[in-house]
């Protein structure tokens, strides 16, 4: 995509990067503008894993949605989802169990926007504009949308969200407010960047970050496994993705702290 389109929402700035962009050129998408692009080769320049980094989050949140239909679960909340692409949450779940229901949600009004005409016509899924620090209003609407009954199991979705939350916005606050909507043997699911085995390049790569409206803030295994106070971890645990129940035909990551993000998933009993 070369430059704006019909889709774009009026008062939009298409001329400074925006994070859910970046990520959806780092996938392979074809939502993205050329200041996106551009930005992201800068940040690859620097560290040159990080395409592979965002494809690993990816293909765990695949993995854990295919866990979590067989886990029971038909209902999803994907909070800061981004531009869904190829492989998305609910053509996982769906294709598993046709009754699921899945709820996007995203602060990015372009993303939205995009994610409102990828969604045209599928009756089991849909998108709010929102914002993660804004538990309430997420909740509101997501049951606005019919899709989402809070006092049955859901898995909430926090796929590379959390890192975009300053400390000054709480996050460990935000998440127990989640938990405290969601019914018992709901799931919550996180994937966080972190500098815990990282070289100096990926701290400064983190710096280009400021440049978009959500700037990444890398956190400690400690720090992250503090999100899932009053949720039991499945096994493997809180991991270095690569080391999130891998399938057997997946070749054997000898150094999995090179994603630099940690996942994990945990049940509310």
């Amino acid at each position: 995509m070369t430059g704006p389109s019909d889709w774009v929402p009026a008062g939009i700035d298409v001329n400074r990067p925006s994070a859910a962009r970046v990520y959806d050129y780092f996938l392979g998408g074809a939502h993205n503008f050329a200041v996106d692009r551009a930005l992201a080769e800068q940040i690859a320049a620097m560290t040159p894993n990080i395409g592979e980094t965002m494809r690993s989050n990816r293909v765990f949140l695949r993995r854990a949605v295919r866990y979590l239909v067989g886990e029971g679960i038909r209902q999803f909340l994907d909070i800061g989802s981004g531009i869904p692409t190829a492989g998305n949450v609910h053509e996982i779940a769906l294709e598993a169990a046709p009754d699921a229901t899945v709820v996007y949600v995203d602060i990015d009004p372009v993303a939205v926007e995009h994610s409102r005409a990828i969604l045209a016509g599928v009756d089991r899924a849909g998108v709010i504009c929102a914002d993660v620090r804004d538990v309430e209003r997420v909740l509101a609407e997501s049951e606005k949308l019919a899709l989402i009954d809070f006092s049955r199991p859901v898995a909430v979705l926090l796929a590379g969200v959390l890192h975009f939350v300053p400390d000054g916005d709480r996050p460990a606050e935000i998440v127990a407010s989640l938990r405290e909507a969601m019914a018992p043997g709901s799931y919550l699911l996180v994937s966080h960047a972190t500098a815990d085995g990282q070289p100096p390049e990926v701290i400064e790569a983190q710096r280009l970050s400021s440049r978009t409206a959500t700037e990444i803030v890398l956190r400690t295994r400690a720090g992250i496994a503090a999100y899932f106070d009053g949720f039991s971890l499945v096994e493997p645990g809180l991991v270095f993705i690569p080391q999130w129940r891998p399938e057997p035909q997946d070749p054997v990551d000898e150094h999995p702290e090179q994603v630099g993000a940690y996942a994990g998933v945990g049940r509310k009993d």
